[in-house]
């Protein structure tokens, strides 16, 4: 009998300690290293294609894919897409209004706010909303993104579009913001 109480007591204490740790799985905290949180400590690297025109510091061992002048890097459920095209006029907001209006259609879709903001490669359009991530091709999971398109224009006529996609609610704000402030045109 006096095996049972001595095993009762530490059992009893594990159990508090589960429940209290877990918040007894009721209106918990979402976690703060959740699915989609790019670590604090990411190491960066700088990405220049071939007869670049620009440069921008990325996640280091990100996996690259590269179509014409767009390059996408991804790492589980996180993408960052930089594509290079043209532009005879740098972008306004009534441009990044119609642009997110023309993305209405998409799953997910909800339309955030068009602001211009100012990065050390200049003035920058950006233009935010939330829509669903391609079903993961294992298990036909989708997951809704916040999204954060950042349009620079340069002159004459060139124009890098990054976008950045995670996991909405995902803590991504710092190494988001050390890609886009990392920007440079080059020549």
């Amino acid at each position: 009998m006096r095996t049972i109480g001595r095993l009762a007591a530490p059992a009893a204490l594990a159990v508090v300690a589960v429940l209290a740790l877990t918040g007894c799985g009721r209106g918990a905290a979402p976690d703060a290293g959740g699915a989609g949180d790019i670590p604090d400590n990411q190491a960066f690297v700088e990405y220049r294609p071939a007869g670049a025109k620009y440069s921008i510091k990325v996640p280091e061992g990100w996996s690259r894919s590269e179509t014409g002048d767009t390059a996408t890097f991804t790492d589980k459920l996180n993408t960052i897409t930089v594509g290079l095209g043209a532009r005879g006029t740098a972008p306004d907001v009534a441009a990044g209004q119609a642009e997110l209006a023309s993305l209405r259609d998409n799953a997910g879709f909800s339309a955030g706010p068009v602001t211009v903001e100012q990065r050390p490669a200049g003035p920058v359009l950006l233009i935010r909303y939330r829509a669903d991530a391609d079903a993961d091709p294992v298990t036909g999971k989708v997951v809704n993104d916040d999204v954060e398109r950042y349009e620079y224009w340069h002159a004459p006529a060139d124009m890098l579009t990054v976008t950045l996609a995670g996991p909405h609610g995902a803590d991504n704000a710092d190494p988001w913001r050390t890609v886009t402030e990392s920007v440079r045109w080059l020549g």
